[in-house]
């Protein structure tokens, strides 16, 4: 199989990756507390959907 002549540089290399970026994550409001957080996780306050994820865990806010 053919081989390449020269090493490629990094400089080559990474230009040709310059348009792989990464995008920004995609946030949702949560209904119930309203409280912004990244989608398909659990709020800072506990909430996933509208209801409590942990309601033995959750703490007096």
């Amino acid at each position: 199989m053919p081989n390449p002549k020269r090493k490629i540089s990094n400089s080559r290399r990474d230009k040709r990756r310059t348009h792989y970026k990464g995008a920004n994550p995609t946030t949702s409001v949560d209904a119930t507390s309203g409280e912004t957080h990244l989608r398909h996780r659990v709020t800072a306050n506990g909430y996933y959907k509208g209801k409590l994820a942990f309601p033995d865990m959750q703490k007096d806010i």
